[in-house]
């Protein structure tokens, strides 16, 4: 469980070691999604080892645990890096990652890991299933916040909207989504396939308090998800805009490493820009 006052320092030399593994483990693996991974890092890293979320490892389903859901799934690589850091799993595994008859599945699999809270990876889904989990803190009694990761290609998916809607209507206060805003999908860049825009006004009007930060500035990330946790009758969205590969100079907006796993010749590279 996290207790202890962390600095922004540590957070981002974290920060700097699991990006570390991100490229190792798709490079081994031979296949898998950096961009998106490297673009999440510095927000799940904020909430898991910024005294955020209460978690124990040693007990993955305590019940009064936060939830983490990871929606859009094909980042998983970023949630392994973290589970490891945290004490989920071994770090062994993560260089497991993609191989038949293992649990390091290419998207998070709740059946295989105990830590990982829903499977994911058809995307539009992840904000219904914490909105579901939100509402079962309140029919159960509990205090724990439910904390879901979207991504900007799937807040195109009307589920989204949906869940949306139904979060404001129901006054689901212990439910926070992130908008990995990236501004990358598969086939390019958002706004030529399907604009949000304008985001922040989208999620006001559905009635969700919002707080638009820069997704890689540590300082930012840890005030939005203190303000985050504040007591009030509406659900919060941290619309965090990122970089596409960050951390690594031949990926950060290169749409081409959205679902491409670097090279021994690229891992060597990334490994270099990434050293403490």
């Amino acid at each position: 469980m996290v207790t202890s006052e962390v600095s922004l320092e540590h957070l981002q030399s974290t920060a700097r070691k699991l990006r570390r593994h991100i490229v190792k483990m798709l490079a081994i693996a031979g296949s898998g999604h950096p961009g998106g991974s490297l673009s999440a890092i510095d927000i799940l890293t904020a909430l898991f080892f910024g005294n955020v979320m209460r978690y124990n490892p040693q007990n993955p389903r305590w019940a009064d645990r936060d939830r983490f859901i990871l929606s859009k799934g094909h980042a998983v690589p970023a949630l392994y890096a973290v589970l490891a850091e945290a004490g989920f799993i071994p770090e062994e595994w993560l260089w497991q990652l993609r191989k038949i008859d293992t649990p390091m599945q290419g998207h998070p699999s709740v059946k295989d890991l105990p830590a990982v809270e829903a499977s994911t990876g058809s995307l539009g889904q992840g904000l219904s299933i914490g909105l579901g989990m939100a509402l079962a803190a309140r029919l159960d009694n509990r205090d724990y916040r439910v904390y879901v990761m979207i991504g900007d290609g799937e807040s195109e998916e009307g589920q989204i909207w949906e869940a949306a809607m139904a979060a404001s209507h129901f006054r689901v206060g212990n439910l926070t989504a992130i908008l990995d805003y990236n501004h990358y999908q598969l086939d390019g860049a958002i706004g030529e396939i399907m604009s949000i825009e304008p985001v922040v006004a989208k999620w006001e009007a559905f009635g969700w308090a919002v707080r638009e930060i820069d997704g890689h500035d540590m300082r930012q990330i840890m005030d939005a998800l203190h303000w985050a946790k504040e007591p009030r009758e509406q659900p919060s969205i941290i619309v965090a805009h990122t970089v596409k590969g960050k951390g690594v100079s031949f990926m950060e907006n290169n749409n081409e490493f959205h679902g491409k796993a670097p090279t021994q010749a690229e891992l060597e590279q990334a490994l270099a820009e990434l050293a403490d």
